[in-house]
């Protein structure tokens, strides 16, 4: 079988097999929010001490009081029509309408926070393993154990204390000021619509604001970057064509840059994808820590509020998310690697 035939089995073989992983993760999220304690009607009430008659009358309405398995079939048949439901808290909004409203600013936090963790990942790795047995070396082990162990909200509460309170460098939390109005809506991102608006004082708070949860977010992810990037990079280093490029007198900052480092960052690419769409969906500490009106933040207040639609909807959307992106990963891994066989 050709490489290309393989590769079309391969992706054929994982679209087939992506309806299985969103029905797994769709019947997980199900039951777990209903065998968790609490109760949706008690939260749309305000926990006040209603009569049960009316708390039934609520179940009945919201299909709350049908069996759980009826329960079940009604919202995979609902699936099944691309209708993610009506929230229970938000004045009956249609879930598509809250994944619409608040993915962009998800979005727009994830691909900056990416741009940091790459731009620091891959050069604080190439630099410790371009530098062997040395203070950079050492420095770079470490900064990806610490990198890795911080807790993100810790992290993020003790930059909004130095540079939000103590400093006053950037602002504490949310997403664009209070003073001004923001972008007028084309994409959703304000960066992006500014720019389009070609309003450079929005662009700037815009910026401004989103400083301080991208680097939090950046900064903690990119010791996954640099991990991969030293180990790979110093194996390359020893390959048999840098010793043949170093024989040719070539300086080793050419050696480093224009032959081992491309090789080195392959791995990265398939770490690149998945954590970009992790982060979509897994930013929900930073958005919660900033009060950054995201999607994480909005599904950790449905969480709260046990708003069992909003929160199955935006899971589903996650994970949707998460399967077309490993999916992507592979077919642009087979063909800028050609060692690589489906």
């Amino acid at each position: 079988m050709s490489r290309s035939r393989a590769l079309q089995y391969y992706v054929i073989t994982r679209l087939l097999f992506a309806p299985l992983m969103l029905w797994t993760i769709v019947t997980v999220v199900f039951l777990l929010l209903r065998a968790t304690p609490g109760d949706p009607v008690d939260v749309i009430l305000g926990g006040r001490g209603a009569p049960d008659s009316v708390k039934e009358e609520y179940r009945q309405r919201l299909g709350l009081a049908a069996p759980l398995w009826l329960q079940y079939i009604n919202y995979l048949g609902s699936l099944l029509r691309f209708d993610l439901g009506t929230s229970l808290t938000s004045q009956g909004q249609d879930v598509v309408e809250i994944i619409q409203q608040h993915f962009p600013a998800t979005l727009e936090l994830a691909t900056f926070s990416m741009a940091v963790a790459l731009l620091v990942g891959v050069g604080f790795g190439a630099i410790s393993a371009s530098k062997p047995n040395t203070v950079f070396d050492v420095s770079g082990r470490l900064f990806g154990i610490i990198t890795y162990a911080i807790p993100l909200f810790w992290f993020g509460m003790i930059l909004q204390l130095i540079f939000a309170v103590q400093l006053k460098w950037f602002p504490p939390n949310g997403r664009f000021s209070l003073a001004y109005s923001p972008p007028p809506t084309i994409t959703g991102l304000y960066t992006v619509d500014s720019i389009l608006n070609g309003n450079i004082n929005e662009l700037l708070i815009s910026l401004h604001y989103l400083a301080l949860p991208c680097l939090t977010l950046g900064f903690l992810i990119s010791g996954i970057f640099e991990r991969i990037v030293r180990v790979n990079l110093r194996q390359t280093l020893k390959a048999d064509y840098v010793e043949a490029a170093r024989a040719r007198g070539i300086s080793e900052r050419k050696i480093l840059i224009s032959h081992a480092l491309k090789n080195a960052l392959i791995p990265v690419i398939t770490v690149l994808g998945l954590t970009f769409a992790s982060m979509l969906g897994g930013a929900v500490l930073t958005e919660v820590t900033f009060s950054w009106p995201g999607l994480g933040s909005r599904l950790y207040q449905a969480i709260s509020d046990r708003d069992y639609p909003t929160v199955q909807g935006i899971m589903v959307f996650f994970a949707a998310i998460v399967v077309v992106a490993s999916i992507l990963i592979d077919i642009v891994n087979a063909y800028i690697d050609p060692r690589i066989r489906y």
